[in-house]
């Protein structure tokens, strides 16, 4: 059965249990883990150079709009994914992600950074041989992209870990990601990056109540000028991030 083992020959239990589930989660959102998140700014780098942001504060308001986005349009197949973790289930919402993010360059991010997560979870949690199944009979076969968001909820839900966990630790590796990519630009200090991310954390809650356990049918995007800004990442002529 997807997502459990055999204990002693009699019955099966959960992949993690309760303490080892904790580690994993943990583990997966951990900075740390190479998943590719860092290469990636969501826009911000090509905001600078526009001009939309000038300022830590113009910075404060574009990172909620990120999450707000992120919310509408990702929340939806994190759960979806997380609540099913078989492979029929992750294809379709993959095929379904990649056919609604029309932007090449979050497109491109999504699938880096599915790929990679996907490679590194199956060398990781190896106490879940199916990620590494689903991975080997995934890869090279065209019919699956390796989005980010349906490969972390797929993830999430073999871990064990509960729908409102994965899709909090969805926005939470959005935000941190996010403020990242702030500091190595020079848009605010490592310090004030960490206040600022405390302050910003009661809006993502706010953001994660408003947008959790809803189907991929009800996603949507909230705010087109980002998804504008993203796509003009592509002509920077000096860039430090991917996307």
């Amino acid at each position: 059965m997807e997502g459990k083992r055999e204990i002693d020959g009699a019955k099966e239990k959960p992949a993690c249990t309760s303490f080892s589930l904790h580690w994993s989660q943990w583990q997966l959102i951990d900075s740390i883990l190479p998943t590719g998140g860092f290469a990636h700014s969501f826009g911000i780098e090509a905001a600078i150079q526009a001009r939309v942001i000038l300022n830590a504060e113009d910075f404060q308001t574009y990172v909620i709009h990120v999450l707000e986005n992120t919310g509408s349009l990702l929340l939806p197949y994190v759960y979806s994914a997380a609540m099913c973790p078989d492979l029929d289930n992750w294809r379709k919402l993959d095929r379904m992600l990649d056919a609604t993010l029309t932007n090449e360059v979050s497109r491109k991010a999504s699938v880096s950074q599915g790929s990679a997560l996907m490679r590194v979870a199956a060398a990781v949690f190896t106490e879940i041989p199916s990620l590494k199944i689903m991975r080997e009979t995934s890869l090279g076969s065209g019919i699956v992209a390796f989005h980010h968001a349906p490969v972390f909820g797929i993830v999430c839900g073999l871990l064990g870990m509960d729908s409102e966990t994965s899709q909090r630790a969805y926005m939470f590796i959005t935000l941190r990601d996010a403020f990242s990519a702030a500091t190595r630009l020079n848009l605010v200090g490592p310090l004030g990056a960490a206040v600022l991310q405390h302050q910003v954390s009661i809006a993502a809650e706010t953001m994660l109540k408003r947008w959790m356990n809803r189907e991929v049918e009800d996603a949507c995007q909230t705010s087109p000028l980002l998804d504008t800004l993203q796509g003009c990442h592509g002509y920077l002529f000096s860039r430090l991030f991917c996307s």
